[in-house]
């Protein structure tokens, strides 16, 4: 690390907020590439018996998964990107817990919602709030004046 905090690459160091989406999109992307080995494409948007490691999944849900993964690889770059994937998650899948206590068992489900997931979902929330909301170390290495 050089005397102005960035890497040896001129890179700033990597948050524990950028690390942590950076870790949640490779899950995500990870997630939605095995629904599709389950599910292939076809049932779109339909109640489906299938299921990865418990949660019920249908095609759609996995495109969710595969978009969510996406942009957390590309929001982590940047400190600012990462606390604004944590808050898209936080919403986003707050708003997800909401629909599944509603949806879960229901004929109009398009997501195939079932218990696991909506636990799954809260939890996701609250990472996503976490990432946004962690505090940042920065250290002035530098005190000079001009």
């Amino acid at each position: 690390m050089s005397s102005n905090g960035s890497s040896a690459s001129g890179r700033p160091p990597r948050s524990l907020s950028r690390s942590l989406a950076l870790l949640v999109g490779i899950v995500f992307l990870l997630v939605g590439i095995a629904g599709f080995l389950v599910t292939g494409f076809d049932n779109f948007a339909e109640h489906t018996d299938e299921t990865l490691l418990g949660f019920e999944i249908n095609p759609l849900h996995n495109v969710v998964h595969v978009v969510i993964g996406i942009a957390g690889l590309l929001l982590a770059r940047t400190l600012a990107g990462a606390r604004t994937y944590g808050w898209l998650l936080a919403v986003g899948y707050g708003v997800a817990f909401v629909y599944g206590l509603l949806a879960v068992g229901e004929d109009w489900d398009i997501l195939n919602i079932n218990a696991a997931d909506n636990v799954l979902h809260a939890a996701t929330a609250l990472v996503g709030l976490v990432i946004a909301l962690l505090p940042v170390r920065t250290a002035v290495t530098d005190t000079t004046r001009v």
